[in-house]
């Protein structure tokens, strides 16, 4: 599929259930549409799952910098519209989640739901700060020292609590960084350029859509504080965290992540949960109304 000239990529798994909409993940910048295979067993009851490469990601044609945040939510829905889908249970994390609220903004007849996931409003000042030293690395081809840098930065350091896996997943985002291809570096700068170009957060207006808010317990990176953010600028939000998890919660606790989606995306109850804090409640909510017809 092309959108402007820029060649992108979907991925479909799982049938459609009658009465109830797709749901579209969109993962941060190092992640790609193959990311959350692992996922899906659990995502079944759900239906048809749809993730995707958008351009300047993944497989997908490389992006200049000047395109941002408003072009890549215009391309996900002529993704949409190109597989016929008239609107989605919305689950986008880290920078997917700019691209996703950002689209629940522009097209909010599309969306059933969102749920965000290590999201936030504004880039703190010493990573915006720490990314043009990241470009400087990337154009000397210092590959293995901003691979450590930028697994410092996802993972929670040592002693802030326990994180499941925390060992496993410092390896495997390390290897994923270090092992990129020019290709993909060049890529990875033009995000860093992507993201001081152009704004992360505009507060326009979001649907009056059920949604939540996620990040993991011990999330440094977008720390809870700034997920509580997010939701109070969201018209009828709730809030929580997954415990033992720091900003890659999807993957630390892999199952219990996609039985929160599951649970979201029908309208099962989310509080009292044996893997989150305390549902916390922001926004005046939703009026009361009958079940719709699409779930």
């Amino acid at each position: 599929m092309t959108f402007d000239g820029f060649r992108f990529v979907g991925r479909v798994s799982g049938r459609p259930e009658p009465g109830r909409d797709p749901v579209l993940i969109l993962g941060g910048s190092s992640q790609d549409r193959n990311s959350w295979v692992r996922h899906e067993r659990w995502l079944a009851p759900l239906g048809q799952v749809i993730t995707v490469d958008l351009p300047g990601y993944g497989t997908a044609d490389f992006l200049p910098a000047s395109y941002g945040v408003d072009f890549l939510a215009a391309a996900l829905r002529h993704l949409l519209d190109g597989l016929g889908v008239a609107r989605v249970n919305m689950v986008a994390a880290c920078y997917g989640g700019a691209v996703g609220l950002r689209f629940a903004q522009h097209y909010p007849a599309m969306v059933r739901r969102l749920m965000l996931v290590g999201m936030t409003t504004r880039i703190p000042s010493d990573y915006a700060a720490a990314m043009k030293r990241w470009a400087a690395m990337i154009d000397r081809g210092e590959t293995e020292p901003i691979a450590q840098e930028l697994t410092e930065r996802f993972m929670s350091p040592p002693g802030i609590g326990v994180v499941r896996k925390h060992t496993a997943v410092s390896r495997l985002v390390y290897r994923q960084i270090a092992g990129q291809t020019p290709e993909q570096l060049a890529m990875s700068a033009e995000h860093n350029t992507r993201l001081m170009l152009h704004e992360w957060y505009r507060p326009e207006p979001s649907p009056p859509v059920p949604s939540l808010v996620v990040t993991g317990e011990h999330d440094t990176l977008c720390t809870p504080d700034m997920g509580r953010e997010v939701a109070a600028v969201l018209p009828a939000a709730q809030f929580l965290t997954i415990q033992e998890t720091d900003h890659l919660a999807p993957v630390e606790r892999m199952e219990d992540f996609s039985d929160l989606v599951v649970r979201f995306c029908t309208d099962e109850s989310l509080a009292g949960l044996p893997y989150t804090t305390a549902l916390e409640h922001f926004g005046p909510g939703l009026p009361a109304r009958p079940a719709p017809a699409n779930g």
